[in-house]
């Protein structure tokens, strides 16, 4: 690259209808997004590769779009990772402060934190994300405990993990297209930080990003990630319903789903009905409104019960003030915050990006790529030469 001052940096969702990739230029100071594509996925199943070659093709398809988009070849590139094969785990440790003094030094806290990550993972399983929570000290929540007084300092983990051959499989996918991968992250916790702010993830905030196969989420508390996961069930599983349940193709489903789908049942006259082509030709018919609706509702309240009881008693609507906040592709459906609302008992809405990012980009399929450039700035940015560095002020990113 010419200028050593600036990355070019590619992140890319392989997802389960669609490959998505951004191409953002950061700087020291900054990061604009120059470029970007979108192709249908093809070879993946529920965020797992299942066809090598389909799903290469699919995601090289989209990379090579991006880059002539952006009239720039990317540097490197940050990779989302999600599927049921991610699990984590919680882990904790405690040490005494070493000084006579009792002011915790740098020792202790690498201390700390090292005996807390330092767990043997299952065999076949490979380290993904090692999200550090809050400090405490002697009990109570520090952000940073350097030179701090106290007695017993605790650091806490969650862990998550993934099943080596499936991560080896997406790394292989981009190295097949010659670009060196710069980090891992989780789809989670890309899409959480693009639609919540630091107040929300201080005070307690759900975010839950409905895609096509799975839907991911992370629960937010005292400012840092509590907790993440993936469930198996997403927008295409209410398509499917509808296809069964009606009676239709995939792709009268689909469509059915887009323009006459909620996830909350309505006040609808239960006599009103649609025809299913609209061309009174041979094979259109009505289907009641009702039907849709009851379809549709019953599959969007699962998936939110299945997330609460994957949850289960580390979320309760008293320590989430701010909230649940949606976003993926799903999260569309008509009253979709709504069905949230009801399933978690707290209030729910859709996520909204930043008014930094350019309007185009407005969209909640964006909300992963999107995260994995800006989520991953500052470490990026740490990776350039440091004699011009600035303030990196594009969301607080410090």
């Amino acid at each position: 690259m010419a200028d050593k001052d600036l990355k070019i940096i590619g992140g890319v969702e392989i997802g389960t209808s669609k490959i998505t990739v951004l191409i953002g230029e950061v700087t020291t100071r900054n990061i604009s997004i120059v470029g970007k594509a979108e192709c249908q996925s093809a070879g993946i199943v529920k965020g797992i590769i299942t066809d090598a070659k389909a799903a290469s093709n699919a995601v090289h398809t989209a990379l090579e779009a991006a880059e002539k988009n952006a009239r720039i070849p990317i540097d490197e590139i940050i990779l989302a990772q999600t599927g049921m094969h991610l699990q984590g785990f919680k882990t904790d440790a405690t040490v005494l402060v070493s000084s006579a003094s009792n002011i915790v030094s740098s020792t202790d806290i690498q201390t700390a934190c090292r005996n807390a990550i330092n767990k043997q993972l299952p065999e076949n399983r490979t380290s993904v994300h090692e999200i550090r929570r809050p400090f405490r000290l002697d009990g109570q929540i520090i952000a940073n405990p350097l030179n701090i007084r106290g007695n017993r300092l605790e650091a806490n983990y969650w862990i998550v993990h993934g099943d080596t051959n499936t991560v080896a499989n997406s790394l292989h996918i981009i190295r097949g297209y010659n670009r060196p991968i710069f980090d891992l992250a989780l789809s989670s916790l890309a899409s959480g930080f693009m639609i919540t702010t630091p107040e929300d993830r201080h005070h307690g905030v759900l975010a839950i990003d409905i895609g096509a196969g799975t839907t991911d989420y992370v629960l937010y508390r005292d400012g840092a990630p509590h907790l993440t996961g993936v469930v198996p069930v997403g927008g295409n599983h209410i398509t499917n319903d509808l296809m069964l349940g009606l009676r239709v193709t995939p792709g009268q489903a689909e469509t059915i789903k887009t323009r006459h789908g909620r996830a909350a049942l309505s006040t609808r006259d239960k006599t009103a009905k649609i025809w299913l082509n609209g061309d009174h030709g041979i094979g259109d018919r009505q289907i009641p409104l009702h039907s849709i609706e009851q379809i549709t509702s019953a599959r969007a309240s699962e998936i939110f019960e299945i997330v609460r009881k994957k949850l289960g008693a580390d979320y309760t609507p008293e320590t989430t003030p701010g909230g649940i906040v949606l976003t993926g592709g799903s999260s569309k459906l008509e009253a979709m915050a709504d069905a949230a609302s009801k399933a978690f008992e707290a209030p729910a809405r859709l996520g909204e990006f930043p008014a930094t990012v350019a309007e185009q980009l407005h969209l909640p399929g964006y909300a992963t790529a999107l995260g994995l450039l800006f989520n991953g700035a500052s470490a990026v940015r740490d990776s350039l030469p440091k004699k011009k560095r600035g303030i990196f002020n594009v969301f607080g990113l410090l």
